[in-house]
């Protein structure tokens, strides 16, 4: 199962690589502009180690929720809640094509904080580490689905696959935000946020469908 997460995670990343280009490429050239192709690349290994980490972080929160629900017959529905909760936020994607109002002012609220620190840091490595902050729907559904994905190391590979992923987005920026120009008024956001929310919502239906068919096969054991 760690596979099919990492391979969803991977596709969230391409599926998103137009949307992380108009939405991040401006910053990203920003921050790397003096250092040239050692910059880009000393930002993308920084990005890349942020999003890995917060891959184990979250799979590894997950992993402890589901091993005290299973010891402890109280904290089930926790573990339930929490995948029926993954869903609602793939929905609120599929079909709103945005992420929950209350997530993305939280996210916001956040990054005000981080990202002068990221501008300011002097450093494209240290700026790629915490752009993990960033108030990004696609990000945080990348994050969710690693969560799923069974454990540390399996949450890391995650997300790592889905920075590589996005990668092409950031670093061919400006050719790809001129495409996206040309496309009719927010196809190319709107169509990566809704692939994103296609894609979490069948990792998210089948962790849960999983969850509920061994308790089902113990009731009737």
């Amino acid at each position: 199962m760690g596979i099919a997460f990492a391979g969803t995670a991977l596709l969230l990343g391409v599926a998103g690589a137009p949307h992380c280009a108009a939405m991040c490429g401006a910053a990203c050239a920003g921050i790397t502009a003096s250092g040239r192709p050692r910059a880009r690349a000393s930002f993308q290994l920084g990005r890349l180690a942020g999003y890995a980490l917060a891959g184990a972080g979250a799979a590894g929160a997950a992993t402890s929720l589901a091993w005290f629900s299973a010891q402890a017959a109280a904290l089930r529905p926790l573990w339930t809640l929490f995948h029926l909760g993954v869903l609602a936020w793939a929905l609120a994607l599929l079909v709103l094509a945005r992420q929950p109002a209350f997530v993305a002012r939280a996210a916001s609220r956040a990054w005000r904080r981080i990202g002068p620190l990221a501008a300011r840091s002097g450093g494209a490595f240290t700026a790629g580490l915490l752009w993990i902050f960033m108030p990004c729907g696609l990000l945080w559904s990348a994050l969710l689905v690693a969560s799923l994905s069974g454990g540390p190391l399996q949450g890391a590979a995650s997300m790592a696959l889905f920075a590589l992923g996005g990668a092409g987005g950031l670093l061919a920026g400006p050719a790809l935000f001129a495409a996206l120009r040309r496309l009719p008024a927010r196809f190319g956001r709107d169509a990566a946020t809704r692939a994103a929310g296609l894609l979490l919502a069948l990792a998210s239906g089948w962790a849960l469908w999983m969850d509920v068919s061994e308790r089902i096969a113990q009731f009737c054991a």
